[in-house]
């Protein structure tokens, strides 16, 4: 039995470790992108943030929005408050006085009675429908973003004519434990979505940090077809648009257009948020993504029975580590040329030390996202 569980788990090492290899070749490839001196902005964009209970960072963040290197008449940004229980409304208010091009929806006032299972993706139709600008871009509450984080894309989309543009997002490194795990733990994902681009796959984007042509938001029917499921705001319409739209996604690959925002205080958020982001694991269209997926996932729970049979085996413990040490060195290949780019190259020390957590909450997040249920903004979904 044992023997038959260390085979499977060298021949999924090895199918790993040739996708990360491929991956870390596609990112090296990855050109940054750069303005051009002489471009004049003229992409009129609606900011759309979903709020709910956010009280806490609204002043923190919001004027990092709301005070761009880029022309006040051709942007807008509005807040659409999720039924808050906090003073997430007042703090808006209190920010309209200074900013003109800062609007509040109030989510309650337009769901009209109607039950809806998907909150935030309910809220961005009722934006959008509300919007001016020809462009949308989607963040959150909890973000912080660079001056020049609209010229940006402003540039990319003149000079590529794309019709959806997706870009980085990381966590605040606040020092602890948990951080530091979830700062590595959402690098590596976001050098994967860079890979995947590179190679010309939009496998991945995050709502913290994309953009969309309005009209084709609503010619691929907004989020219809997708709307029963919490989760998928931004990756599930990247599918839509993929399809719809072949070859006209694109990546802000620059530092400058790097969206910050929080990690989660506490492992319970923390393992709440992955399982939400699991959920839709097998509602992707592109079967290559979930083939990916269910690849990592399986070798992750075939060590962590490597790891349990260390003990009762002989030799037991001496594989694991064999199979722990291979698993980390492949990773490190391809998470260090990723932390140059987001600027944490003192955090990748720790990740050597990160891999028995990440094993063990990547089996339990994807079990449960698949036939679980999870809490999130105070709100049980399946």
């Amino acid at each position: 039995m044992y023997q038959a569980l260390l085979i499977t788990t060298i021949v999924l090492s090895i199918l790993y470790g040739l996708l990360i290899i491929q991956y870390l070749r596609w990112f090296a490839v990855l050109p940054v992108f750069e303005v051009p001196s002489d471009l004049i902005p003229n992409t009129k964009f609606s900011i759309i943030i979903p709020a709910r209970n956010e009280a806490d960072n609204i002043d923190r963040f919001l004027p990092t929005i709301l005070e761009q290197d880029y022309p006040n008449e051709l942007y807008d940004v509005t807040v659409i408050n999720d039924h808050s229980t906090d003073d997430t409304a007042l703090r808006v208010q209190t920010l309209q006085k200074k900013y003109s091009n800062l609007h509040l929806i109030e989510l309650s006032e337009h769901l009209e009675g109607y039950a809806t299972y998907a909150y935030k993706k309910k809220a961005i139709e009722i934006a959008i429908a509300q919007s001016k600008g020809k462009w949308i871009i989607t963040t959150d509450a909890d973000c912080l973003a660079n001056k020049e984080w609209l010229v940006q894309y402003d540039a990319f989309i003149q000079l590529n004519q794309p019709v959806l543009v997706a870009a980085p997002v990381m966590f605040f490194n606040e020092g602890s434990f948990l951080s530091i795990f979830q700062v590595l733990d959402f690098m590596s994902l976001q050098g994967i979505t860079a890979a995947a681009v590179s190679a010309g796959s939009y496998a991945m984007c995050n709502g913290a940090n994309l953009a969309y042509l309005k009209s084709a938001f609503y010619k691929v029917g907004q989020f219809k077809g997708i709307d029963h499921i919490a989760s998928g705001d931004d990756m599930l319409l990247m599918q839509k648009m993929k399809q719809q739209f072949p070859g006209k996604l694109g990546y802000l690959f620059q530092q400058k257009a790097i969206i910050q925002t929080d990690a989660m205080p506490n492992w319970k958020s923390f393992l709440n948020q992955r399982i939400r982001w699991a959920s839709k694991a097998d509602s992707y269209q592109d079967k290559r993504i979930f083939l990916v997926l269910l690849l990592v996932y399986l070798l992750n729970l075939s060590l962590l029975l490597i790891g349990i049979s260390a003990f009762f085996v002989e030799n037991g413990t001496y594989y694991l580590f064999l199979l722990l040490l291979t698993k980390t060195l492949v990773e490190l290949s391809f998470m260090i040329p990723v932390s140059l780019f987001f600027g944490l190259r003192k955090t990748i020390v720790w990740f050597p030390l990160m891999q028995p957590f990440h094993i063990v909450y990547t089996v339990v997040a994807g079990w449960l996202g698949k036939f679980g249920s999870y809490q999130w903004k105070g709100r049980k979904l399946q």
